[in-house]
Formats: structure tokens, sequence, C-alpha cells
């Protein structure tokens, strides 16, 4: 599964160039996680991230490609979330190392269900929204949780510790952005083509029409490499 490793490329390229911060993967986590998502009401909560008038985004890309992803990792780029005064941007972004299930049905279970991850990773103190049509997330984080020492070292490692439960996930670097980067609209380009490409293939698996003239999916397939080719395999 590479369909996603020209955008992985340019995920990359980005955070190389920007001054990032690797933070310690804690085994333990360090941070209480919920059962469920819990409401951090406005006079309770010391600022948001990603709010309404801030740039944010989203998105997990994976690949079995063994030289992308080579070990676990948290990239923070921005200040942590003990050193936030108010409302900052905010992207999360995982990249996925995973066993090579296939370029089929199984293929498409396996990488949604990596990306419903994220609703099974809640950190006390910290409530996530996620606005699956403006590909946005935005999260509030309580007075009490910064008082107690929260940080993304805690909330990467909680997204490592639930996705490593998966037996098909090797790696998985999770970067988070807390500050203004020329590259958010961008990355919010990415999220989209992201979505783009995952529906894609869920549809040339299912869909007969082998007519690339009259196709509605031909522009994606002539930018992604291997789209086209895996639509015309399963004609077989």
């Amino acid at each position: 599964m590479k369909l996603y490793n020209s955008l992985i490329e340019e995920v990359s390229a980005i955070i190389n160039a920007s001054s990032g911060t690797n933070l310690e993967i804690d085994d333990n986590i360090g941070w209480e996680m919920l059962p469920m998502n819990e409401i951090v009401l406005t006079k309770h909560s010391a600022f948001e991230l990603g709010a309404d008038q801030l740039p944010s985004t989203s998105t997990a890309l994976v690949t079995t490609d063994d030289g992308v992803i080579t070990h676990d990792e948290i990239t923070l780029i921005g200040p942590d979330l003990d050193t936030i005064k108010g409302d900052a941007p905010f992207a999360r972004i995982m990249l996925i190392h995973i066993d090579d299930v296939g370029e089929d049905t199984v293929a498409y279970k396996a990488i949604r269900d990596i990306e419903y991850v994220k609703y099974d990773v809640i950190p006390k103190g910290y409530m996530q929204r996620t606005s699956f049509m403006e590909f946005r997330e935005q999260v509030r984080v309580s007075k009490a949780a910064i008082a107690g020492g929260i940080s993304f070292k805690h909330i990467g490692s909680g997204y490592i510790a639930k996705l490593r439960q998966n037996a098909n996930v090797k790696h998985v670097h999770v970067i988070f952005i807390t500050k203004q980067i020329a590259e958010f609209d961008k990355l919010r380009r990415i999220s989209l083509k992201v979505d783009t490409i995952t529906k894609s293939l869920n549809h040339v698996l299912t869909d007969m029409n082998f007519d690339c003239k009259t196709c509605a999916l031909k522009t994606i397939c002539d930018e992604v490499e291997g789209l086209k080719e895996l639509h015309f395999k399963s004609k077989k």
C-alpha cells in the first residue's frame, strides 16, 4: 500500500523544514485516559487549539514501505501545552507504517479502522471535536489539565499505544503543530486528498465502470500512482 507515499513525502518535507522538537514516548502514557469524551466548559478552559478563526487540520497517512516510517516518534512544532497562553492554530498528523495487507477491501477496512482510533484516545481535560466536512480538529484544554502537567508527550503516547494494539500497525509518527506556519493551507489540502484517495480506493474495488473517459475518478487516478492499476486488476 503505497498510495499515500507521495503525500507522506510532502508532509515529511514540511516537518523537516520546520523547527520541531522530538518528545519522549511514555510507554505508560502518564496521563489518565477516559472511556468517553468529556465536556470542557468555556469557563473551565485554559485555551482552545484550532479555534474557529485559526488554522486547523488533522489526517492519518499509511504506508507499507519499510523505509518510510522506521520507528515510533512524537514531533511537536510550536509550544507545548504548558506554555500556550491563548487560543492557537492546531494540526495533528499521523504517519503510520502497516503490514502489507494487500490492496483490496481488507486494506480499505484496515485504513478506516486506523482512522477511527482517534475517537478512542480521550485524555482527561482534553476535549476533542472533529469536523469531517472541513477536515478540522479543535481541542479545548481544561485549566485543571494544565495545572496537572498535561503534555503532548502524553497525547502522542496515547495515540501510539492505541494504534499499536492493532496487529497491522508497526510504527507510528505523531506530529502536532501549535503555531502558525506558512504550509498550513498545504497541510489542509493534503488532508482533503488523503480522504479522496481512501474513498477512491473503496470505489475502484467496487465500481464496475472500466471506461476511464466517463469515470468520475479519472482525475485522482491520473494523479495517484497505483489507483488505476488497482482498478483494472480488480476486473480480473
